[in-house]
């Protein structure tokens, strides 16, 4: 049989593409190992690394955050949900801001969503079912100064003029819990009234206070 077919058919056995093709004197070593019966030495070409699969990344899935206010001054209900897919939610707000309104003069002023935060996780540190009842959302000066001048407990630079604040209790959670919830999340202002029977929370510097 011509050595070049016997090549051939050595390397069908070993597997295609195993032979360099340049060198005669290579061919010759590995004819005699094929017919001698042994296994050639053939150091098999380098093989390129194939790239690792393209593994989508799952898409991360953010709960939703909801709110349910009440405002006791006008009887207006609101649950909305003011947080999804990693933001705020523009036209749940812009809701928001109108049932925290001045119920006196029907001003609205853009709420801090901060607040909306902590209501949540109020909600759920205290596990309560029924909404939030809303004394006082936003405050125009006009009417905090009204305020002001009939308790000497409203601040002059009160963050209610900035809808930076709200006075709240729950139907179903006693005052002292909600007020001990809200100390527990160790963000903004937290002030209790038990008699006129309110928690006061706001997004400013984290303190807390007493009142009546």
């Amino acid at each position: 049989m011509h050595r070049r077919k016997l090549l051939q058919m050595g390397l069908g056995v070993l597997g295609a593409g195993l032979l360099p093709a340049a060198d005669a004197r290579a061919d010759d070593d590995i004819i005699g190992a094929i017919l001698e019966g042994k296994q050639p030495n053939i150091a098999p070409p380098s093989l390129a690394l194939s790239p690792p699969p393209l593994v989508a990344a799952k898409p991360v899935v953010t709960q939703a955050r909801w709110v349910h206010l009440h405002n006791v001054h006008t009887g207006e209900k609101l649950e909305a949900a003011y947080w999804e897919n990693g933001g705020y939610v523009l036209d749940a707000v812009q809701a928001l801001n109108k049932v925290l309104r001045d119920y006196r003069n029907d001003q609205v002023h853009p709420m801090n969503p901060g607040l909306y935060d902590i209501l949540d996780q109020i909600r759920t540190k205290t596990e309560s079912k029924t909404p939030f009842q809303v004394i006082s959302g936003y405050r125009s000066p006009a009417t905090n100064k009204l305020l002001r001048e009939r308790s000497g407990e409203v601040a002059k630079h009160s963050l209610h003029m900035d809808g930076k604040a709200m006075d709240i209790y729950l139907e179903d959670v006693a005052l002292e819990h909600i007020r001990a919830a809200a100390l527990d999340l160790g963000r903004g202002g937290v002030g209790y009234y038990p008699e006129s029977n309110f928690v006061h929370v706001d997004v400013g510097p984290v303190r807390q206070w007493k009142g009546t």
